[in-house]
């Protein structure tokens, strides 16, 4: 096994930071020492953006994004490290999700992009880094996606409790932690993108603090319920979905039946959407005895105020109350996984994503040393 130190790297659909966690992992534990989020240049954001909108680009375009993209994760590491002190040798492996910029798991030939070149992060750190964890699991028949409920059973499995983990990113996700029954999990639709969306077209803001504009609105809930119609929400598990599917044009779509409403009224139905279509599939999952929310959408008061009460008889709380700091879980799960990757473990739950077999996930990014670790 592979234990030691280990930092990941997760920079989200929300792109409201690349986030870096520190932590010592080995086959019986995961205990974080360090986070750092480092910001995203608005350049590089509006690039990424584009992409993910299907606006036409260059190939040039491309691979110079992708190595500016990798550069950045680099920054956002080595500054991790000379806060805390640490040295490369100190560091077994770096797991660096990359920046997901199309995901399209059910095309005729079904395909996923990750951004941000992981050589350039093994030649400024010289640590050893694993990366594209996606496209195995989708060469095995899966969706690549979520990746993270295995790291939430590792983690936050309970005997007997019935227990749901959401993590609200860009892309809301559930992994279904039921005593006896195999561990699920799949993605329920948006999560803050469409409200990051939309108060940066009307607002110029990167997001609703706090749901304070979404407060100040009204939902409309003709609006709502057409939302609500959109194919993919019936669609059945496993599924995932990302900023390909759910962005600022399907916004637009959904409103051209609305002409002339409030935009505040607009930013409150969107709040209402993820809430509901996440209230929706717990319950039709079962439900559970506690809900625990991690990601940004966990920082929404609004958005945790609607689950609680969609949900009643479900304790709705933050996975910071089980010492996992929301913020900081998917990059947690992401060193995780590079740990799975070195010490040979599969890192995919095929009931999860759909895949033919379990399988080690991941593409070894060798530094100028053997990796460290025993």
């Amino acid at each position: 096994m592979k234990s030691g130190r280990y930092i990941g790297v997760m920079s989200g659909t929300s792109l409201d930071g690349i986030d870096v966690v520190l932590a010592a992992i080995d086959e019986n534990m995961v205990a974080q020492q360090a986070s750092y989020c480092h910001p995203i240049p608005p350049d590089i954001r509006r690039d990424i953006l584009a992409i993910c909108q299907g606006q036409a680009l260059t190939l040039s375009q491309l691979g110079q994004l992708d190595t500016r993209l990798g550069k950045l994760f680099a920054d956002a590491v080595l500054t991790l490290m000379k806060q805390q002190g640490l040295s490369a040798e100190e560091i077994t492996a770096i797991g660096c999700h990359g920046q997901t910029v199309w995901h399209e798991p059910e095309s005729e030939a079904p395909n996923t992009l990750q951004i941000g070149d992981n050589n350039q992060l093994v030649a400024a750190t010289g640590v050893t880094v694993v990366g594209d964890f996606r496209r195995r699991d989708m060469a095995l028949g899966g969706q690549g996606a979520p990746l993270v409920p295995a790291f939430h059973q590792a983690l936050l499995m309970h005997p007997v409790e019935r227990r749901m983990v959401l993590n609200i990113g860009g892309i809301a996700n559930l992994s279904l932690l039921i005593p006896g029954m195999p561990v699920r999990g799949y993605d329920t639709g948006p999560g803050n993108m469409l409200m990051d969306a939309w108060i940066w077209r009307q607002r110029a803001l990167p997001y609703d603090k706090d749901g304070e504009w979404a407060r100040e609105g009204t939902v409309i809930l003709p609006l709502l319920q057409q939302m609500l119609t959109d194919p993919w929400f019936a669609r059945p598990a496993p599924k995932s979905t990302g900023r390909e599917y759910f962005n600022l044009g399907w916004i637009e779509q959904q409103l051209s039946h609305f002409p002339g409403v409030a935009p505040q009224d607009v930013q409150a139905t969107l709040a209402e959407l993820t809430a509901t279509t996440i209230a929706e599939q717990v319950l039709l999952s079962g439900g559970c005895e506690r809900l625990m929310v991690c990601g940004g959408g966990s920082r929404n008061p609004l958005v945790m105020a609607r689950l609680a009460a969609q949900l009643a008889g479900t304790e709705v709380c933050s996975t910071d109350e089980a010492g996992l700091c929301g913020d900081d879980m998917e990059g947690l799960a992401f060193a995780w996984l590079a740990y799975r990757t070195l010490s040979g473990l599969a890192g995919n739950l095929p009931a999860v994503t759909g895949a033919r077999e379990e399988s080690v996930l991941g593409a070894i990014f060798p530094a100028n040393y053997p990796p460290r670790g025993h």
